[in-house]
């Protein structure tokens, strides 16, 4: 169907994406809206595609200080992500490239091929101390378009000739293609996997993540990297109260059986450009219960759409948050899901011998 929005180029056709407008990121000084010509000439529908362009990457390793993440540094081999999860809190990452949060976000990707070398070169640093890496931190590595580039495997790559500790999220089931990797690095204690889940209503994940493996296919990912040895956290994220927040012990139920050993979950964050875009998305898929869904998100948020504040920017605060909380310990309580995995091994991280090198006397 032809969009009907002001910022999307006339006779442009959307199918499975999560947003529906293309307004321009909050750094470009012009905004761009679509005007009528006046000569009423038809014009044929065009499918918007999927766009993939090149990056040389110049550093690998991105660090960060947040309270809120257990690890300090990860890796991105892709920028935007094809899945178009409607919620999601990267979108606001594209305005840095002049691109739009929107469609943009999950059309117009970014692949970095060459990061796999830019990594093993800033492991081999003598400057380089060792902790756990994350992957999938921003946008999914297990997205479409890595089944063509390939670009996550060669990370992997990387990481496990240098016995590096590695902590993956994900909601793509291409990881399983890679267990030949994950599960000696497993074995070893560098590996664990997250599996993000939201919902197990298969006609909602296809409007909130309109391009993600469907619900059974990610609990199928579970069960299948759990048989291979490898640890697996459910993640419930986001938590959306007054449309997913019901399916809260299901879910993790469902986790549960499937494989999983530990689980942890995040409330909605709908930061910057996130916030009108995701209530555009309620009023036209869930109209009914839009004004709820927005009235919990601002209980939890002090009033506002998003609180960015360490602490509460992950959980929200209040009745709702508290509720949430509670109901989640308990579920996995139950059902003896634990909230921390041992910590990943780095005492074996040692850069690979090369060609060339001396060798050494003991």
């Amino acid at each position: 169907m032809a969009s009907d929005d002001p910022t999307v180029m006339q006779g442009q056709r959307l199918r499975a994406r999560g947003a529906a407008s293309n307004a321009a990121g909050r750094y470009e000084r012009h905004r761009r809206e679509r005007a009528e010509d006046g000569w009423d000439l038809p014009e044929e529908d065009r499918l918007l595609r999927t766009e993939v362009r090149l990056e040389r990457a110049r550093s690998a390793l991105s660090y960060n200080r947040s309270p809120d993440l257990p690890f300090d540094r990860s890796v991105n081999p892709y920028r935007g992500c094809e899945h178009g999860c409607i919620y999601c809190f990267a979108r606001p990452s594209h305005a840095w490239l002049n691109l739009s949060p929107g469609l943009d976000f999950e059309t117009r990707l970014v692949a970095r091929p060459e990061i796999a070398e830019v990594l093993a070169a800033e492991l081999r640093a003598r400057s380089y101390r060792v902790a756990t890496v994350a992957l999938g931190t921003n946008t999914d590595p297990y997205q479409p378009i890595e089944a063509e580039h390939r670009i996550m495997r060669q990370v992997l790559e990387v990481l496990a000739a240098f016995n590096h500790p590695t902590a993956i999220t994900t909601k793509g089931t291409l990881i399983e293609r890679d267990i030949d990797i994950l599960a000696p690095m497993a074995a070893k204690g560098l590996l664990r996997v997250g599996i993000s889940v939201t919902t197990l209503d298969d006609g909602l994940s296809r409007r909130l993540e309109p391009r993600a493996p469907a619900p059974a296919r990610r609990l199928a990912t579970i069960r299948r990297l759990s048989e291979a040895g490898i640890p697996v956290r459910a993640m419930l994220a986001p938590v959306i109260p007054g449309l997913t927040d019901p399916e809260l012990e299901p879910l993790l139920a469902a986790c549960h059986a499937a494989g999983a050993q530990a689980a942890s979950w995040i409330a909605l964050r709908l930061p910057m450009e996130v916030s009108p875009l995701f209530r555009d998305w309620l009023v036209r898929h869930v109209p009914d219960r839009a004004a709820k869904v927005m009235a919990r998100v601002r209980e939890m948020h002090g009033g506002r759409d998003y609180d960015p504040e360490w602490g509460r920017r992950m959980r929200g605060e209040g009745v709702w948050a508290d509720l949430i909380a509670q109901r989640f310990d308990k579920a996995a309580a139950r059902l003896g899901l634990v909230k921390q995995m041992p910590p990943l091994l780095c005492d074996l991280f040692a850069p690979p011998a090369r060609a060339g090198d001396q060798l050494a006397l003991f």
